[in-house]
């Protein structure tokens, strides 16, 4: 991949639940995108990290673009957006500048090639994804983890917004959220209780087969997430 690939992050609302149809028909248009290098569609989670609730009205897409010039046609010229501005009861979206990237998804870093892991800038909002595939056997201990690292999310003056999403249901989840900026993130990982002891037992017991975790500038925000635009 080039080093200036862009990721884009979008969610969409829908009226009801026969939106479910779309995760199957929009596969094969993205397969044929041009200059699409990566992309998942993704379900939803009723709280802002991963969990067992689905919302089945709301979907979102993460997709890797090789340069602005192709996610600009997708948005322009593509079926898929033109029936979420058409369909949707609220829709979301964001330009994403990857910074770093550790893990992989699927057998690979579909952020790479970046720079080495290092510190975000210091001032402006941050985007990270966190992305895990899940043994089955640890499935009952990560889920009985779950709420408290929720309740803890939900306090965090920094965090301006977050989702829970996923590909499979229970075994491949994620989550992608925006903070107020780098302190925030490291003050939520690193200083918070809860999240502490998660991250403990996930290495020690051996929780996830695969894992990515990823941070981005976000830029060029447009509609609203519940209501607003968190990064407004």
């Amino acid at each position: 991949m080039s080093a200036q690939v862009i990721a884009s992050f979008h969610l969409v609302r829908y009226a009801d639940t026969s939106a479910m149809r779309y995760a199957a028909f929009d596969r094969p248009v993205l397969r044929r995108t041009p200059g699409l290098l990566f992309w998942r569609i993704l379900g939803t989670g009723r709280g802002p990290s991963m969990t067992l609730g689905a919302d089945l009205r709301r979907w979102a897409l993460l997709a890797v673009w090789r340069s602005e010039r192709h996610l600009e046609a997708f948005l322009r010229s593509s079926p898929i957006p033109a029936r979420w501005r058409r369909e949707a009861r609220e829709r979301w979206q964001v330009r994403l500048t990857p910074l770093a990237s550790r893990g992989r998804w699927g057998g690979v870093d579909p952020f790479a090639p970046v720079r080495p892991f290092a510190p975000a800038p210091s001032a402006g909002p941050v985007a990270v994804l966190t992305r895990a595939a899940i043994r089955p056997t640890r499935l009952v201990a990560f889920y009985r983890a779950v709420p408290a690292v929720d309740d803890d999310l939900r306090r965090q003056a920094g965090c301006l917004a977050s989702v829970g999403v996923g590909e499979w249901p229970l075994i491949r989840q994620a989550t992608f959220s925006l903070w107020r900026d780098a302190a925030a993130v490291r003050d939520f990982a690193y200083r918070r209780a809860a999240h502490r002891r998660v991250i403990g037992r996930v290495r020690a017991e051996r929780w996830y087969s695969e894992e990515l975790f990823a941070r981005f500038t976000p830029y060029a925000a447009e509609g609203s997430w519940d209501g607003n635009d968190p990064l407004g």
